[in-house]
């Protein structure tokens, strides 16, 4: 389903802003991939379960959850051009005060902050904003954008790594903590906001696909979907590093498999997007979901580094594939007035299921001391999600059989 050749020319700033996003969401997802690395260290230090460890993750994205339907509000109202800038702020100062964390409130406190502040206002309102910047290729131009973040989850972990075994954890926190600074503040004062979204404010304009379905009952489908879909793919980001260390990897392998999974990931992102120009969102949404439920119940029983390899790059490329084509389909499916709103609220459940996989990963790991539960439960959620997609794709198609008048409201 291409975009048709009448349609304007996409801007040239429109790919200023992917390149911005790109490296905000690298910085922002990469600290939450980073977890992973901090887990194992932290519990031995404190004496906490890998269960409690792994909420960290689960405190990032349900901060992120909460306030990304505030910052969504304000976004569709005022648009996105000082999110970047409290983003860079929130996420050095966050990183500083986790490296001089010595509890475990402290600990859940100074993650909730950098999800509050730092991935929620790096993610869904300014998707939405690089999204309504495009007309003829948005799936395109959102899977690269999208690709910050698997691109971040595989370096920053690896660098992370590093850090620890080189200074320890804390001295690790600090010097990304500075990095992060340095590289987020100077691009951020360069967002602006996209034209079709100005005009969507003001009514000028309602871009809005033909589903049959109003925008709230999209919005309705989605948020359900992806509770289901994020618990899944949430399981290997938090506990691949631990589950390979466990089997006796040293952890700069183990962080390397992550890293190769996450680079698959840029791939599967930009590859997701593009599918949805191509065929339809809600299809490559699909496609890509039933690849990483197949994918991801395989990695506890998987040994050699060549076959893990290549688990990493078939979960990596599919899962990355699932997070572009979700953007996708809020932006093909949803009026822009509604965008940021829309993309927050599907977030929104998306952080919350992210939240959920991390911490049952962990929970059924410590009542059952191995993760093939936590693996066949990520597998378990996968299948409801394409149960509840392929609902909403019957629902679309008796929709349209017998049409209605839509009506749209703020």
């Amino acid at each position: 389903m291409s975009e048709p050749s009448s349609l304007p020319r996409d801007p040239l700033y429109g790919w200023i802003l992917v390149a911005i996003v790109f490296t905000l969401s690298t910085l922002s997802f990469g600290a939450l991939g980073a977890v992973s690395v901090f887990l194992k260290p932290l519990a031995a230090e404190f004496g906490w379960g890998r269960g409690e460890t792994a909420f960290g993750y689960t405190a990032i994205a349900f901060s992120a959850a909460l306030f990304g339907v505030l910052w969504g509000v304000i976004a569709d109202r005022f648009g996105t051009r000082w999110f970047g800038i409290v983003a860079a702020v929130a996420m050095t100062v966050s990183l500083l005060l986790l490296s001089q964390q010595d509890s475990i409130i402290e600990f859940y406190a100074f993650y909730f902050l950098f999800g509050a502040l730092g991935n929620a206002l790096t993610s869904a309102p300014l998707f939405a904003n690089v999204g309504f910047w495009f007309q003829r290729r948005p799936g395109f131009a959102l899977g690269i954008t999208a690709a910050g973040g698997a691109f971040g989850q595989g370096v920053v972990p690896y660098l992370a790594g590093m850090g620890i075994e080189a200074w320890g954890w804390r001295e690790t926190y600090e010097v990304m903590a500075w990095t992060y600074l340095v590289i987020a503040l100077p691009i951020a004062l360069f967002i602006r906001e996209s034209p079709g979204r100005l005009a969507a404010q003001s009514d000028a304009v309602v871009i809005r696909a033909d589903t049959g379905v109003s925008d709230w009952e999209v919005v309705g489908w989605i948020s359900v979907a992806v509770i289901f879909c994020c618990n899944c793919m949430a399981v290997p980001i938090v506990h691949l590093v631990p589950l390979l260390t466990d089997n006796g990897m040293p952890v700069a392998d183990a962080t390397r498999v992550l890293m190769v999974l996450m680079f698959a990931g840029v791939a599967g992102r930009i590859f997701g997007g593009q599918l949805g120009d191509r065929i339809g969102a809600l299809p490559a949404y699909t496609l890509m979901s039933l690849g990483q439920t197949v994918f991801v119940l395989w990695f506890p029983h998987v040994s050699g580094m060549l076959s893990l390899y290549a688990l990493a790059v078939a979960f990596g490329f599919t899962y990355s594939g699932v997070m572009s084509s979700i953007l996708v389909t809020t932006r093909q499916m949803v009026s822009a007035r509604l965008g940021a709103r829309a993309m927050s609220l599907t977030s929104f459940f998306g952080w919350m299921g992210m939240g959920m996989g991390g911490f049952v990963g962990g929970l059924l790991y410590d009542q059952t001391g191995a993760y093939g539960w936590s693996y066949g439960w990520a597998s378990a959620a996968g299948v409801i999600n394409l149960i509840v997609l392929g609902c909403f794709w019957m629902r679309i198609q008796s929709r349209r059989s017998h049409p209605t008048p839509v009506t749209q409201s703020r």
